[in-house]
């Protein structure tokens, strides 16, 4: 099959940096061209301005036995140390480091001095359970600020972190800890979400019992924290509440120096089948990309920012861009436990202006989810704070894009459409704000020192204006080192594809436009062959989104005698649109119009469903796999990552009727 996808629509609209953002940026347009002249050069240099190094390095790359890169070998550095302890050493121990707010309304400042002596403390609580370097711990906490040191301080004795999302299943926990051989859990009672207090620890002991093999047997202690007030059982000798040994352990640990490749953390991909998928990250050179790329593409000035980013430490989003990034940085952020929408819409811009947040980082799927609410609830509240926004875990809409520009950025703050993946590390592809002219959609080019190609499926470049596959062409410090247990497979998964050429694919498709630049076409499963045509669900999406009535479209292809595959597509509709048009009947069919308007006839979905909501997991991507099922009539697959299992039976129901 041809790797081809046809580009249909066209994006014309163009926004550049104002010359007073673009002449005091971070980034200046130089850093591609010292990329350029020297790549391996350039990260060292990089590395060494933005770290630490205990024992400096003097190799840059090891790529002798590809795919297993070692980048800065033999240099040696603590994360915790360039997290913590050096700003404090450096005279801002005063400085906030997390601005939290708890769902409920409850809120902590913790500092740098007071996060580096908890830290400090639970890595001497972590020693005298016996957890040593290599060893794993599992994270199942909400967001709170301990799980920001617990992150911290098992990277601190060289130990290896797996954070498990705290929605996930009590089954989903135990193949995460069984797969990583885990010797400690360390858990919360429980955490609100929406108003309720979502338990946790009841999933850990139902995930260490007996499950019909047998008791897990690596699991030594549960290390709890009190959040939830919520009953939980309690297994002495086992388990151990955080407040009991935390503050009583001693305030004084010097962080010992790792080996730049000392493994880091273990993350298993969301939405896989059978056996989990342990992403596997070491320390130095994932560190330098994080903190580079937090800080160039932020445009981040640490000592008068406030950045948020949204998402949960259960992502690797929550990873690089709230635990390591912005505190290897110095930066202060926000830190919110609950829901976008409790107690009421506009949760969220209370938030920024309460805090008087400068960076806002999120998802795509919350940007259109306030489109759908309208305009009134965020500028009901001052937003003058904001002066860079960003966006995370899927293309975004054009539409969505110029929304979320002109709405919560005041028609003037830039905004940094980014791309990469949990295997990546950090972010790959991204406009720098004081640099790039913005077009709404595109993720524009990737970062200096990050070598990007769409090619097909020869691996031959595509040229500009046509659509293929995203690959990397050579290797970068924040890269996955394996996965864990599975070398095999981690070749077979990435790089078998285009061994020959030694280039690493992860199945996101892509087009070129007539500058270069790189627009996201979603996964190559979701690029639809309808009549000899290679079309991308994203562009279609794109279109429904620009109807004054979408504020949330998903768009898969269904099996059809006629054409192969079919368009078909699901529409959430905007608030505003709900309160001013009584009759929406006829609204299908002028959206089947206006698709075939925009994009071409080819492109006109053979269905379209209105419904209330999509299918998403809870870190906000949707599960075009379900409403494939959905649109082929077929049993709808597991649905246990869903952040609202309900809204399958909800959709199931509407297509029925029709």
């Amino acid at each position: 099959m041809s790797s081809q996808i046809d580009h249909l629509l066209t994006e014309t609209r163009r926004f550049a940096p104002s010359p007073e953002f673009a002449a005091d940026a971070v980034a200046k347009a130089d850093l591609y061209e010292r990329a350029a002249a020297d790549r391996e050069g350039f990260w060292a240099e990089q590395s060494r301005e933005l770290l630490h190094w205990e024992k400096p390095f003097t190799q840059v790359l090891d790529w002798s036995t590809p795919p297993f890169a070692k980048w800065f070998a033999d240099g040696e550095l603590n994360v915790a140390y360039n997290c913590l302890d050096r700003h404090v050493e450096a005279g801002n121990g005063d400085r906030v480091a997390l601005l939290w707010e708890g769902e409920p309304g409850d809120s902590r400042t913790v500092t740098y001095a007071e996060l580096t002596d908890e830290v400090k403390r639970l890595a001497n609580v972590l020693t005298d359970l016996g957890v040593g370097a290599g060893d794993r711990v599992a994270i199942y906490l909400p967001m709170i600020p301990e799980a920001i040191a617990s992150m911290l301080a098992v990277a601190r004795i060289g130990a290896i972190h797996s954070v498990v999302f705290g929605g996930f299943s009590a089954d989903s926990l135990r193949s995460r800890i069984d797969d990583a051989g885990a010797k400690l859990v360390i858990t919360a009672d429980g955490g609100y979400r929406k108003g309720k207090v979502s338990p946790l620890k009841p999933a850990v002991d139902q995930a260490l019992s007996d499950r019909g093999d047998g008791a897990q047997l690596t699991v030594e202690h549960v290390l709890v924290v009190k959040r939830g007030e919520n009953e939980v059982e309690w297994t002495e000798g086992r388990d151990l509440w955080w407040h009991d040994v935390v503050p009583q352990a001693p305030a004084e640990h010097t962080a010992q120096a790792f080996p730049s490749e000392n493994p880091l953390y273990i993350l298993y991909t969301s939405g896989t089948t059978g056996k989990p998928k342990g992403i596997l990250h070491t320390s130095g050179g994932y560190l330098t990309q994080a903190a580079f790329t937090h800080r160039n593409v932020f445009d981040l000035r640490p000592e008068s920012d406030v950045y948020w980013c949204t998402a949960d430490i259960g992502w690797v989003t929550g990873h690089t861009y709230v635990a390591y990034g912005p505190l290897a940085n110095g930066a202060t952020q926000v830190l919110y436990e609950g829901t976008p929408e409790f107690p009421a819409p506009g949760r969220w811009w209370d938030i920024v202006e309460k805090y008087g947040v400068t960076i806002l980082y999120t998802a795509p799927t919350a940007i259109r989810g306030f489109m759908k609410q309208g305009r009134v609830i965020p500028q009901q509240r001052d937003l003058s704070s904001l002066r860079v926004l960003g966006s995370v875990g899927e293309p975004i809409n054009p539409e969505a894009w110029v929304w979320y520009r002109d709405v919560i950025g005041g028609g003037k703050t830039p905004i940094v459409d980014t791309w990469w993946q949990t295997e990546t590390g950090a972010i790959m592809v991204s406009a720098l704000p004081g640099v790039t002219e913005a077009k709404p959609g595109s993720a524009q080019v990737p970062l200096p020192g990050i070598s990007i190609d769409v090619v097909d499926e020869k691996a031959e470049h595509v040229g500009n204006g046509n659509g293929g596959l995203l690959v990397i062409t050579e290797p970068w410090p924040s890269m996955l080192r394996g996965i864990w247990g599975d070398p095999e497979r981690y070749k077979e998964t990435y790089w078998d594809k285009f061994a020959e050429q030694g280039y690493y694919f992860a199945g996101d498709g892509a087009r070129l436009d007539e500058d270069g630049d790189i627009w996201l076409l979603g996964r190559v499963d979701d690029v639809m062959n309808v009549s000899g045509h290679r079309l991308s669900t994203a562009e279609i999406e794109s279109a429904l989104v620009a109807h004054e009535a979408t504020a949330e479209a998903a768009v898969v292809g269904a099996s059809d005698e006629t054409t192969g595959q079919a368009v078909v597509a699901y529409c959430v509709l905007k608030e505003s649109y709900l309160s001013s048009h009584e009759n929406i009947e006829d609204l299908a069919q002028e959206l089947r119009s206006w698709v075939a308007s925009q994009i071409g006839a080819i492109a006109r979905p053979r269905e379209i469903y209105i419904v209330t909501e999509l299918p998403k997991t809870r870190s906000g991507k949707i599960m075009r796999r379900l409403l494939r099922d959905v649109a082929e009539g077929r049993e709808v697959g597991d649905t246990t990552t869903l952040a609202d299992t309900m809204v399958m039976s909800t959709i199931q129901s509407k297509v029925g009727k029709k």
